[in-house]
């Protein structure tokens, strides 16, 4: 069982046809998009409770919900293998290595749907499993990005290096410039922690290592923030010059693929 809070996440987990065991609204709540989430749950079969905000409050363990909350199963997980098949080509992966902010992660899922990454990989370990904060901060979008949780981070690397995916990881210390790299094949964006980054088994299994450009003391970008940026420049590269399938190759500095 799982908890949703917030308008966009019940509204979205209607929407999209996830199983929800209730919806509770605060009483003496109205408007266009209360109206719609009850109309949708009612299609849906799915009860409707009214309770005052204080008990609303309880349940929510928190203010901030809007007057809505919803409860039902918790989120279905792909393996890494079902997350390859069901990528569209030239496929977009990203990829979480040690994102323990709840809010950091659903703030990545949010920019990671609007981008057009086909999936979401996170480790059991060493990140934030995918709770309401989760939900709430994605807005909704969780409820459409395609997720696997992996129990080997390395393992799920090589996995998408054997579906012939590029690995770029995002590292503050790399030499190249996000910019300067072809986004055109199948890839797999890989993003540290909050503080640690890219941990030294995961940054030796990336085909480039790419930085982000920074003006001042501050180099390091929180981790959603630099996915934004370096997804969009994706979205970019794909939409003004089309895909195309790249060779493994040997990158230019770098360690061949095997």
């Amino acid at each position: 069982m799982t908890k949703l809070i917030g308008i966009h996440s019940v509204r979205e987990a209607l929407a999209a046809g996830r199983p929800l065991e209730r919806v509770i609204v605060a009483q003496g709540r109205h408007g266009d998009r209360i109206a719609e989430i009850i109309e949708l749950a009612r299609q849906r079969g799915v009860p409707v409770r009214f309770e005052d905000r204080e008990r609303l409050d309880r349940l929510a363990e928190s203010r901030h919900h809007q007057g809505v909350v919803g409860f039902g199963a918790a989120k279905a997980v792909l393996e890494i293998e079902e997350l390859i098949a069901r990528a569209h080509q030239p496929g977009l992966i990203v990829l979480l290595d040690g994102v323990e902010d709840p809010r950091n992660l659903g703030a990545v899922v949010r920019t990671a749907l609007a981008a057009g990454a086909d999936g979401l990989v996170i480790p059991e370990r060493r990140s934030a499993g995918l709770t309401d904060t989760v939900a709430q901060t994605a807005a909704g979008a969780l409820e459409y990005l395609p997720v696997a949780r992996v129990k080997n981070l390395a393992r799920a690397l090589e996995e998408l290096k054997t579906a012939n995916y590029w690995l770029v990881g995002l590292d503050e210390r790399a030499e190249k410039r996000y910019t300067e790299i072809d986004y055109r094949a199948p890839v797999g964006l890989v993003l540290g922690g909050e503080g640690a980054g890219l941990h030294e088994l995961t940054r030796k299994r990336c085909d480039w290592l790419v930085r982000i450009p920074t003006v001042g003391p501050v180099r390091s970008l929180n981790a959603s923030v630099a996915a934004a940026v370096a997804l969009f420049e994706v979205a970019r590269q794909r939409a003004e010059t089309g895909s195309r399938e790249a060779p493994r190759a040997t990158p230019a500095g770098g360690a061949p693929n095997t």
